[in-house]
């Protein structure tokens, strides 16, 4: 059974709701769900190793090295999430127990769920397998889930979500896989499965990431610097906008004024060069 028909299979028995077709879930399934979102809550509910110490895990080793290399250093910034971060956190998990029971109830075969895996030294937990292939199932804002449904995730992948599935792959001995997303707020799913030439050789990344971690000084720029209109200035692109170390890795920029952030109408734009003053709000960090 192809990938592609999960979502449509998903879609045929939920709207024979409205045909009066009970949804074929039995009261096993129902008490497998209920499991899977308690041990999601028990889970979420125990504070989490990751904060103490730093490592390479599957679920970051496709982020830039640089980014790393600065995460590596700061482990008063790894602890701290806020209270509404948790709380998305926590409806993600359980959103995508949910996720899970549909498909299975849609007819196609869940396996593996959380298992283990490994690829030179890096661990990590793969979501589960549909079909025989690795499945990273996400929870997702309108913006972030048209990245997927329109297959843009190589152009703006800022958390190396590309790089968690190679690996998963890798250790699987797969290369089909992809990712169940689902739209927070429209109830909208979507399958997306990348081609082998947008997911990254991860064995190779991984022997290059490694001994970029240790070194004296940051890697190189995880991304270059993008035109800002076309009067000459220089901005941050998407992939280093979210990112909290921006600031520290441009502190040189605009002759050693760091970078210089503006209020557009669309949104901050992070200047690392400015020829011509913006006629725009200024935000002082």
């Amino acid at each position: 059974m192809s990938l592609n028909n999960v979502v449509p299979d998903i879609y045929k028995h939920l709207e024979g709701l409205s045909d009066g077709k009970p949804l074929p879930l039995t009261e096993e399934d129902i008490d497998n769900t209920l499991v899977g979102i308690k041990e999601a809550l028990m889970s979420w509910a125990v504070p989490s190793d990751r904060n103490k110490d730093f490592t390479v895990r599957m679920s970051n080793v496709g982020k830039p090295s640089r980014q790393l290399w600065y995460e590596k250093r700061d482990p008063e910034g790894r602890g701290g999430v806020d209270g509404p971060t948790q709380i998305k956190f926590l409806y993600g998990h359980l959103l995508e127990e949910i996720v899970l029971m549909l498909v299975r109830m849609s007819g196609h075969k869940v396996t593996d769920e959380q298992k283990e895996v490994e690829v030179k030294g890096i661990v990590g937990h793969m979501d589960c397998k549909i079909n025989g292939e690795v499945v990273d199932v996400k929870t997702a804002s309108r913006f972030a889930f048209n990245k997927f449904k329109d297959g843009r995730l190589s152009q703006d992948d800022p958390f190396g979500y590309l790089g968690q599935l190679a690996g998963y792959e890798a250790a699987e001995g797969t290369d089909n896989g992809g990712f169940l997303v689902l739209n927070k707020e429209s109830g909208e799913l979507c399958m997306y499965v990348p081609d082998d030439l947008d997911k990254p050789n991860i064995k190779t990344s991984i022997s290059q990431l490694l001994p970029a971690l240790e070194l004296d000084v940051p890697p190189e720029l995880c991304y270059t610097p993008i035109p800002d209109g076309k009067k000459g200035n220089m901005k941050l692109p998407k992939g280093c906008s979210w990112c909290k170390y921006k600031h520290e890795c441009y502190k040189d920029a605009n002759d050693g004024q760091g970078l210089r952030s503006f209020k557009y109408s669309n949104g901050l734009a992070y200047l690392t060069e400015v020829v011509v003053e913006p006629k725009v709000e200024e935000l002082l960090v």
